[in-house]
């Protein structure tokens, strides 16, 4: 976990002291999937829990009542919140924003109440590669499936290191975050904007000039439905042999599985976990697709997409389909991610849902006039060039920032002679 000259706390000596305390997440019979509603207070579950953040995509609510109910579970600031089961490695740090929110039944929540722990600096070193492989080791230990339990939480053993210190190796870290989350925010406005823009022109049909354009059953005048087939070129993957080191030695092809996608936090991919030699790419099924191309996950997860940059290849698990001048890569992307409910019914499968290539290639596709296609390609470009810049940059900033945190935590970058502006979000009880 820490280095070795570095002395430790475990979490379970905070909890004896009255440090610290952990609560597990509402039973079942406490917080029922009925009684969610549209609007209310969130709910933190496992899929909500990323590494040191909270997801906000998928967050359930309860009303009022229910959260009054489950006082015992309300989130305060500071909070660390694990999820139960599954990515064990995984917390998040609850923020002002999220304060008064509730831990669901899956998660369990660390709080302490300890004057010499910063609990962002706690968050960051939960962050390490270290304690996250401690995490998974512990909580996988005899099950098929990593969980986790108080127990384990008590074995948890903390950096002890003076509260000065703990605070500017948070601060310095903390700024790159704030930098993360804002260039997050910013893609975040640019998808917003271009999928507004299509889904105005190519789905509510109010694009430009509709007024005086004749409309016949539901098509417009110009426009052209035809077989996903005849509209654009779509590949699918497969898995080089893992008997044959040669086969993935040297790694020389980025070489994409679902969980590149799923665990991707933005639309563009600039590389993939395994990548595979040229030899393995030609002795298996896989297909060597060129960069810009939209890979549509089509095993299990169904419907999950995402763009790589470099020449790529996947494993079985894709339908990865490839932009042209009439389905442009902006077109393309927001067709296939807005289809994805529609993808998902024509799923079957007995060990798993499946969209075949048999079925994908007839489902019917909308084209609409060339002239119109074009004007959009030319406005959602810009946000997709903007988009992969800021992603870049964030991607770049993650990795300074994990460098910089494994030094810090142990201690090869010393930080109490330094003098340290504070970022703005860290608030002195951080």
């Amino acid at each position: 976990m820490a280095s070795p000259s570095i002395s430790l706390i475990l979490v379970g000596d905070l909890v004896d002291r009255d440090q610290a305390h952990i609560q597990t997440g509402p039973f079942g019979t406490q917080l029922k999937a009925s009684e969610y509603v549209e609007f209310g207070t969130p709910v933190i579950n496992v899929r909500n829990i990323g590494m040191g953040s909270v997801r906000q995509a998928q967050l359930e609510f309860v009303n009022d009542a229910k959260a009054e109910n489950l006082s015992a579970h309300t989130l305060k600031i500071g909070d660390i919140v694990f999820g139960r089961k599954g990515a064990v490695d995984r917390h998040a740090l609850i923020t002002p924003d999220q304060d008064g929110w509730i831990q669901g039944s899956d998660c369990i929540r660390l709080r302490f109440n300890c004057p010499s722990l910063s609990t962002r600096f706690v968050s960051h070193y939960f962050r390490t590669q270290s304690h996250r492989h401690w995490m998974e080791a512990q909580g996988s230990f005899g099950a098929t499936m990593a969980s986790l339990n108080q127990g384990i939480i008590k074995r948890i053993a903390i950096p002890d290191i003076p509260y000065p210190e703990q605070r500017k190796i948070a601060a310095i870290l903390t700024a790159y975050d704030d930098l993360i989350e804002n260039n997050r925010q910013r893609i975040a406005l640019l998808e917003a904007m271009a999928e507004e823009i299509y889904r105005e022109w190519f789905v509510r049909l109010r694009f430009p000039g509709h007024q005086h354009t004749p409309i016949h059953k539901g098509v417009p005048e110009g426009w052209i439905e035809e077989p996903v087939v005849d509209a654009f070129d779509f590949t699918g993957g497969g898995t080089p042999s893992k008997k044959e080191s040669r086969f993935w030695n040297p790694q020389e092809i980025d070489w994409y599985t679902p969980s590149d996608i799923t665990a991707s936090n933005g639309t563009f991919l600039f590389e993939s976990a395994e990548k595979c030699s040229e030899e393995g790419l030609r002795n298996s099924s896989a297909r060597l697709f060129p960069a810009y191309s939209v890979m549509l996950t089509s095993r299990a997860t169904i419907g999950a997409i995402g763009i790589n940059t470099t020449p790529a290849a996947t494993n079985q698990g894709f339908i990865t389909c490839i932009p042209n001048e009439r389905f442009p890569l902006t077109f393309l992307y927001h067709w296939l991610k807005l289809a994805k409910p529609h993808f998902e019914m024509l799923s079957s499968g007995a060990t798993f849902a499946e969209l075949t290539k048999g079925t994908f290639k007839k489902i019917r596709i909308l084209r609409p006039t060339d002239e119109l296609v074009a004007r959009y390609e030319a406005i959602a470009r810009s946000n997709f060039d903007s988009i992969e810049l800021l992603s870049r940059q964030n991607a770049n900033l993650q990795r300074t920032r994990d460098l910089l945190l494994n030094r810090l935590i142990s201690g090869k970058l010393r930080v109490d002679d330094l003098e340290i502006c504070f970022p703005p979000s860290m608030s002195e009880a951080s």
